[in-house]
């Protein structure tokens, strides 16, 4: 599983020019699930990311997270992250999960990051050709990825 985060001042998610899903200061995710994917690596990527102190405190060091600053997240379906591009130049996308189990293993994510968070998520809609926009605070961009690469 991988998850890229970015930190945002606002973003948003528009399929067929209709918002889907925004928030203001939080944390937009990507996420890509891979065919081996687990519960196990759902769990060790939302441990990772709860309490993951990626916001300023008053000194300006990364010392708070999203919770702390009553933050929200956007999730966003992306198995483009799941891309092999090792080999010449078009990406394949083996890794990825397919469609069916990969989305409901997404709507899990989103659920558990909700209740585990207690914050707001909002959500893409899977699969469709989304429009995401959004303000990089910082720039802040992290990735997530269980298992992790050799």
């Amino acid at each position: 599983m991988k998850a890229l985060l970015q930190r945002v001042a606002h973003a948003s998610v528009k399929v067929d020019g209709e918002v889907k899903g925004a928030i203001q200061r939080g944390v937009l995710i990507l996420l890509g699930v891979e065919a081996n994917d687990t519960d196990a690596e759902l769990d060790k990527t939302l441990a990772k990311l709860i309490g993951l102190r990626i916001f300023n405190d008053e000194a300006g060091k990364m010392n708070r997270s999203c919770e702390d600053i009553a933050g929200s997240y956007l999730v966003i379906s992306q198995f483009t992250l799941c891309a092999d591009t090792s080999k010449g130049k078009r990406p394949s996308y083996i890794k990825a999960m397919a469609p069916e189990p990969a989305d409901a293993m997404y709507q899990r994510f989103c659920d558990k990051l909700a209740k585990l968070s207690g914050r707001p998520v909002e959500r893409g809609v899977f699969g469709a050709d989304m429009k995401v926009e959004l303000l990089n605070d910082g720039p802040v961009t992290l990735m997530l990825h269980y298992p992790p690469d050799a």
